[in-house]
């Protein structure tokens, strides 16, 4: 009976003495800090490790561009918008397919098709001018998610026009895979921001849980004005924020928002001016922020009363033009004391 007392004491010494090296070794191992420039915007990655990984952060970053940009000549994207032959690779079919649910959840609201819409109202090329209602009823025959499908590994078409434009997932899908490429080096501890697009896990440097700004809705197209709205505490977590209020033009006295509803052709009239959506990965956060914009609030809620794993923060314009705040229930234990 000593014996096993002895032994017990032993073990549990054991445990302690381990816990404290194992402690005291995170404590010292730096954090690091790469930033860059990808997908037409910047990057900025944190994580706690003793080495500098940029350059496969790079390599990753680039395998998703090589994929999914369709301002890459010799992308996976590019070619199936050219209607050439092309062997699929997982990142492609992965994002596609996640698309392709969001948009069924989502009634049509978030639509991998839509980019023909969005630059012919201005914001793909920059032109300014409003298209006559005769241009918008043309070009909605070739929008629609329902319009373009994968089958037996490869891209199908019911108008070779269709194109795809995965802009409102990839820097969420850039995100967690930069995310994933951390884990497998075994990183507890990073924050991968992609245009604003953020996943995170574990600490900061300061041993403390990683804590996410969403910035006041002012028209702001410079997005040089920081100022917060609230503080989040995000934490083994992604987050995706969507705002009209980050791109926009003016034409004739009138506002264009950047977000085009592909039901109607249109840019949306609702009354969501910042939707900041948290979920297990950034893709699917970064999708249903862009499909809120366009549902407008009522919707909006009915979608997520099917989907509860959502968290979620609106700010909105309420019937006094007034900013207000609704955020889901879950995400009140979030929300910075």
């Amino acid at each position: 009976m000593k014996k096993k007392n002895i032994l017990k004491l032993l073990f549990l010494a054991f445990l302690i003495i381990a816990s404290a090296i194992i402690i005291r070794r995170q404590r010292s191992t730096p954090y690091q800090h790469n930033e860059g420039f990808i997908f037409g915007t910047t990057y900025s990655i944190t994580y706690q490790y003793d080495k500098d990984l940029q350059k496969e952060i790079e390599a990753e970053l680039n395998e998703v561009d090589a994929s999914l940009s369709p301002f890459n000549k010799h992308s996976i994207i590019t070619a199936v918008n050219n209607n050439k032959p092309v062997k699929l690779n997982a990142k492609f079919t992965e994002v596609f397919s996640l698309a392709e649910k969001i948009s069924k959840e989502t009634d049509g609201a978030f639509d991998i098709t839509v980019a023909p819409l969005v630059n012919e109202w201005g914001f793909g090329f920059k032109k300014g001018v409003e298209p006559t209602k005769h241009v918008i009823d043309s070009l909605r025959q070739i929008i629609g998610y329902r319009k373009v499908a994968l089958v037996d590994g490869r891209i199908v078409k019911k108008d070779p026009r269709v194109n795809l434009d995965c802009s409102g997932i990839a820097k969420g899908y850039g995100s967690d895979c930069v995310a994933n490429l951390l884990r497998k080096h075994g990183i507890d501890n990073f924050m991968v921001e992609i245009g604003g697009e953020i996943v995170t896990s574990g600490i900061n440097h300061d041993r403390v849980p990683w804590k996410i700004g969403v910035t006041k809705p002012i028209d702001d197209p410079t997005q040089q004005n920081g100022e917060l709205q609230t503080v989040l505490n995000v934490t083994d977590k992604a987050m995706a924020t969507s705002g009209n209020y980050r791109n926009f033009y003016y034409k004739g006295g009138r506002k264009y928002a950047h977000t085009i509803d592909p039901n109607t052709g249109y840019p949306v009239q609702h009354n969501i001016l910042s939707s900041t959506v948290l979920a297990d990965n950034c893709a699917t956060a970064d999708a249903y922020a862009t499909a809120f914009m366009v549902l407008g609030l009522d919707k909006a809620k009915a979608v997520l009363e099917r989907h509860p794993e959502l968290m979620v923060y609106f700010i909105y314009s309420d019937k006094n033009g007034k900013n207000a705040v609704w955020y889901s229930p879950s995400m009140r234990k979030a929300i910075a004391k």
